[in-house]
């Protein structure tokens, strides 16, 4: 297991710099990206983040990104006006399916993006980041253009907390991490497994059930790994992620999401959802009654109507 592990890395594991945008220009031949940004009261930084990817990867001659939509997810700031005035399009999370009521929590707003955005290649970046560079997008789009048969990449860097470099990944450190090791070891290779940026070809998010909350990230991993295999899967350096660190009861939360999310892939078979059949008397007898018992994950985007029909449109 650690030979594989370790060949994968070799493999699988890039620079931001080794793809520069001349090859990237090179390589994209009419692919759409699209990139989302999940936003909640993220006023300080999301203009800015909007800004730089509208100026260095949407202008030109050869663009990379095609599509930049900002999910509002109930801010209370001027986080959608600051988006809005920076180039973004901005999109509150209550207005896409509005048939199946939200429920609070980042992975109901990646999921629900999959309805108003169009790209081939959809691009995942936190809206709370300082000090943004435009790699956090180039790095991670890269080996999808590159690599044909490269669907899912996330994003590594150090994560500094405060002056300490290093030490900002704590529920990754304490949870995470430990998680994949013991039960999903060909995933032990992933620096950041939980980080939000990360970049996948359509056709496969399309493909996996969502966690609603901070478990998103966690789930997409470890199913993409069981639905198309470790080689398809990459990570890239991209260098120092600066964000808002959550206080140490929002990272118990953070931390009980993640176990529950990785407990669930445990005792079923990954992608099937666990049901509940119990027994009522009735008039000829005892009568089965199946219940779903998990109701708190979204189902594989391409199985609701709405987005087959924008999809085939």
């Amino acid at each position: 297991m650690l030979e594989e592990v370790e060949r994968w890395l070799a493999r699988r594991s890039w620079s931001a710099a080794d793809r520069p945008p001349g090859l990237l220009a090179a390589a994209k031949q009419g692919t759409q990206v699209s990139v989302v940004l999940p936003a909640l009261n993220e006023a300080a930084t999301v203009g800015r983040i909007v800004s730089v990817i509208r100026r260095e990867l949407m202008s030109g001659p050869a663009p990379l990104v095609d599509e930049l939509v900002v999910i509002d997810s109930g801010s209370t700031d001027r986080t959608g006006e600051v988006a809005a005035a920076a180039g973004a399009r901005v999109v509150h999370r209550d207005d896409i399916l509005p048939r199946l009521p939200a429920v609070p929590g980042k992975g109901e707003v990646l999921w629900r993006s999959l309805l108003v955005t169009s790209g081939d290649i959809v691009c995942f970046v936190d809206a709370d980041l300082k000090d943004f560079s435009a790699d956090f997008v180039s790095g991670i789009v890269g080996p999808l253009l590159t690599e044909p048969d490269v669907l899912f990449v996330k994003a590594m860097y150090d994560r500094p907390l405060g002056d300490e470099p290093g030490q900002g990944g704590r529920v990754t450190e304490l949870v995470a991490r430990p998680l994949l090791n013991l039960h999903w070891p060909l995933l032990a290779g992933f620096v950041q497994p939980l980080g939000g940026e990360y970049a996948v070809r359509r056709s496969l998010l399309e493909r996996l059930p969502f966690p609603v909350g901070y478990g998103v990230e966690l789930g997409l991993l470890v199913d993409a790994l069981h639905t198309v295999g470790l080689d398809a899967l990459g990570q890239v350096d991209v260098g120092v992620r600066r964000h808002r660190h959550q206080d140490g009861q929002a990272l118990g939360r953070m931390a009980a999401a993640i176990y529950r999310t990785a407990q669930l892939r445990l005792s079923r078979g990954h992608l099937v959802r666990p049901v509940l059949t119990q027994f009522e008397r009735g008039e000829g007898g005892f009568e089965p009654r199946t219940h779903a018992v998990d109701t708190e994950e979204r189902p594989p985007m391409r199985e609701i109507a709405e987005y087959a029909e924008r999809r085939a449109a």
